[in-house]
């Protein structure tokens, strides 16, 4: 009979996913001492890789990305998941937790040009793709004479397309491609005092059953206690805003000397108006200071705020 893996890793098939999975699977068997073939690595498409023709805040949001991973981890088929935190709800399934938080890659988003190198270079009107409303608002709001597209597809798609010409250039995550070791493709850094990231870009999220003791101890040594605060003041700022693919919505909160700094923005889609709350604080109080500045936004901005392209 076979032996029965140590751990089962669900994540979705993309590259960066498996990368990702594979990081995690590494640290958890230098912390346990096990080989890394002893711990399996699932694959599981999702219904947000299968939809490509039409802009995922028309086709049901974040939830697309993790949902049949998550069917997967509730009925007990693997032991954890391993997301980008930035692709998760704010609202789990039942019986499901956010359990550990490797250390944070870089927050910021990087622009690939075709001829263009940087934003301000390129021509009146050229086209630019990003598969993100965020992206699309803060390109829009620094240069509203660009045409943005919907530019969906995995990193080396997107990258290709820039290359043949299709788009004159696109915003990708650093973190993404510094880990799939393609960051020599970015032509431009944008600054994220600039450019707000998106809530958890950078960071991976483990997700278990709650109830799961086993593998939450097996968990906790790869758990970054900095990165945890942080994304918890950017979800629960998230939270309050309800926010999902069908807002642009950014924030990023940063560790400090046992301080916790946090930014958030909403912005109109089409970039024409946008508002930033900021908050600081004891790390103690971190999803405080993340709901306390949605309130702000929400009462600054008027209930109407995305309504309006």
């Amino acid at each position: 009979m076979a032996q029965s893996p140590f751990l089962r890793i669900g994540t979705r098939g993309s590259a960066l996913a498996l990368v990702q999975a594979n990081q995690v699977r590494a640290s958890l068997a230098r912390a346990h001492g096990v080989d890394e073939t002893d711990i399996a690595v699932e694959i599981i498409k999702t219904s947000g890789d299968a939809i490509l023709d039409r802009p995922l805040s028309e086709a049901g949001g974040k939830g697309l990305f993790t949902k049949e991973i998550e069917e997967a981890l509730v009925a007990g088929r693997i032991d954890l998941a391993v997301h980008s935190s930035k692709d998760m709800p704010t609202v789990l399934p039942d019986g499901l937790g956010l359990v550990a938080f490797p250390m944070r890659e870089d927050v910021r988003d990087g622009f690939i040009g075709h001829k263009a190198l940087t934003i301000a270079e390129l021509p009146e009107g050229a086209v630019v793709g990003s598969a993100s409303l965020r992206r699309q608002a803060q390109i829009l709001r620094e240069r509203p004479d660009l045409k943005v597209v919907v530019f969906r597809g995995n990193v080396p798609t997107r990258l290709e397309k820039v290359g043949n010409g299709s788009v004159a250039g696109t915003l990708l995550a650093m973190a993404g491609l510094r880990r799939l070791a393609l960051a020599s493709h970015v032509t431009e850094i944008i600054p994220a005092d600039r450019f707000l990231p998106a809530v958890g870009q950078g960071a991976i999220a483990i997700e278990a059953r709650l109830a799961d003791t086993r593998a939450r101890d097996l968990l906790a040594p790869l758990n970054d206690e900095p990165t945890e605060t942080a994304l918890t003041a950017e979800r629960a700022f998230l939270a309050v805003l309800d926010g999902s693919c069908r807002t642009p919505i950014a924030g990023l909160a940063t560790i400090e000397a046992g301080r916790i700094a946090f930014t958030g923005e909403i912005l109109r889609p089409d970039g024409s108006e946008s508002h930033v709350a900021r908050r600081e604080g004891a790390v103690a109080d971190a999803a405080a200071l993340g709901e306390d500045a949605a309130a702000e936004l929400k009462g600054r901005a008027g209930p109407g705020f995305f309504q309006a392209a």
